[in-house]
């Protein structure tokens, strides 16, 4: 019985967040290079769902042809021609400037060519926030939706990209709607300060600028082992007393390979599903990949339309 009740609260996290990005308009979003059944699929679903308008850039003969081949209607879509997954990122890049798309979807293409574009110093999409990756976790035994972040982009985040990372991550979690002051577990393998392990004292350096006004809207706490950010016991067995341990909303991790690790574990060994988003570009970048589930991939739509919906009249600055 429990874990039915698990399974049914766990359900409802995504179709909380699927449902309220359908109350609010659908968001122009290209769609870069889908030629395959997954990406083609999630924007057609999507769009279906009243979450996006599509704009799909790629090979239209490829296009079309995925479409006919897995009996995906895209005859409402507007398609615009690119010669190949290079070209069709860059067009896409393009079309954000020309104000045709507030939101970009990674199609069939690898993450870094898409990236490339987004990240080029000349013609991209660059803000004076530095990029990041944010997986939206639906984790059925954690009564929370649970943010982790980077995952995906930055290697080995230093101190000031560690300060934008949590600080998209809590402008994601505040203006999509989650809720307001998320609690933000900065994790390393120990919850004290330790000059033999660096992440802790970064961790509590960064606490700090969060006390000085440099990271704001969310409540941080750090260092913390990620058995005292999620478990109040574990926190309680520790004498650790804040607002954040064992009740975090958002886990950061101390570089990529961590944080990748932690994801596909929860993914895999918990049977989490994650919609992945990049933050600090112009506009939300969705980030899908070929084992995401259906419901996981339009979470990931959905958490990048509310997000969207809700910068329009707070747009970043370009950097020059």
């Amino acid at each position: 019985m429990a874990a039915e009740t698990g399974q049914s609260q766990s359900s409802s996290k995504y179709d909380r967040l699927i449902a309220a990005a359908r109350a609010v308009p659908p968001v122009p979003t290209i769609v870069v290079h889908p030629c395959d059944e997954t990406s083609l699929r999630g924007a057609v679903d999507s769009a279906q769902a009243g979450i996006i308008r599509p704009i799909l850039v790629g090979p239209e003969g490829k296009v079309r042809d995925a479409a006919r081949k897995f009996d995906l209607d895209i005859s409402g879509f507007e398609i615009v021609d690119a010669a190949h997954s290079e070209d069709a990122a860059a067009k896409g890049v393009e079309l954000i400037h020309a104000a045709k798309g507030e939101m970009l979807m990674k199609g069939s293409l690898h993450t870094d060519e898409l990236m490339r574009a987004v990240t080029a110093k000349a013609g991209g999409l660059r803000t004076n926030r530095r990029i990041s990756h944010v997986f939206v976790m639906d984790v059925p035994a954690y009564a929370e939706t649970l943010f982790v972040t980077d995952a995906a982009i930055n290697i080995f985040p230093d101190l000031d990209a560690k300060r934008d990372i949590i600080q998209n991550a809590i402008d994601l979690y505040t203006q999509a709607g989650f809720g307001a002051a998320p609690r933000v577990a900065i994790l390393s393998a120990v919850e004290t300060v330790t000059s033999k392990i660096p992440s802790t004292i970064e961790a509590a350096a960064l606490c700090k600028m969060a006390d000085r006004g440099q990271i704001t809207g969310g409540v941080l706490d750090g260092p913390l082992a990620f058995d005292n950010a999620i478990d109040p016991e574990a926190a309680r067995i520790k004498g650790i007393k804040s607002e954040v341990a064992g009740r975090a909303q958002i886990l950061v991790v101390p570089d990529l390979e961590a944080g990748n690790m932690l994801a596909k574990n929860l993914a895999y060994f918990a049977k989490a599903d994650g919609a992945g988003i990049v933050l600090g570009a112009r506009v939300p970048v969705v980030l899908t990949s070929r084992a995401d589930t259906p419901r996981a991939r339009m979470a990931s739509c959905a958490v990048a339309s509310l997000y969207a919906n809700a910068r329009r009249q707070h747009a970043p600055t370009i950097a020059a």
